[in-house]
């Protein structure tokens, strides 16, 4: 029976330790396993992950073909709002109260309000986007939203309204446009004359 006391690892699980520079006796003496000279059996020396020789690499002698956005995706910090519910009503939570309570951590484009939960009070919300089930759900409790770049969101338009019905802004009549006469006169071209008539 196993115990504790008799616990043995798995044969040939373990290895003797390899025992670097005890002369040329032990196997490993003299280089040490290191070869003979050159940069790897120098202190420190190493070849970076790619590196081919100095030859063109692999990855530059690849056809690149397509293209990609990925150097041009931003990452949105996301709030839901369940986590803005252990704020104060009335207060203006904004990126700098976020960051404070440790809801915002690290470098981000900016901030997403979702809509997951429901807020239980009013509060102004200062972000870079806002899903449209947040915005419902933020004008229920009483709050407003305010994008960071100076654009107030837009109220939910209710369903029983009738589309038909808005009334639309009356556009301005337009006057015809005289057309302008030119000013420039066309002038005859002189005939040249023939040989004959010289």
């Amino acid at each position: 029976m196993m115990r504790l006391h008799n616990l043995q690892p798995r044969p040939g699980s373990r290895h003797r330790v390899k025992r670097l520079g005890c002369g040329e006796s032990s196997g490993h003496g003299k280089t040490s396993g290191k070869g003979h000279k050159g940069q790897k059996a120098r202190s420190g020396g190493s070849i970076r992950l790619g590196f081919e020789g100095g030859q063109m690499p692999l990855i530059r002698r690849l056809p690149k073909r397509g293209f990609s956005n990925a150097a041009f995706h931003q990452n949105y910090a996301i709030i839901n709002l369940t986590d803005l519910n252990g704020f104060k009503a009335g207060t203006v939570v904004n990126e700098k109260l976020l960051r404070e309570s440790k809801l915002v951590r690290g470098d981000v484009a900016g901030i997403k309000i979702l809509g997951e939960g429901e807020l239980k009070h009013a509060l102004t919300i200062e972000a870079d986007k806002v899903s449209a089930s947040a915005r419902e759900k933020i004008d229920k409790a009483g709050g407003t939203i305010t994008l960071r770049d100076g654009r107030a969101t837009k109220p939910v338009a209710s369903d029983n309204v009738d589309p038909t019905t808005q009334e639309k802004p009356a556009e301005a009549p337009t006057e015809p446009t005289a057309k302008k006469r030119s000013t420039t006169t066309s002038r005859a071209k002189p005939k040249k004359k023939s040989l004959r008539e010289r």
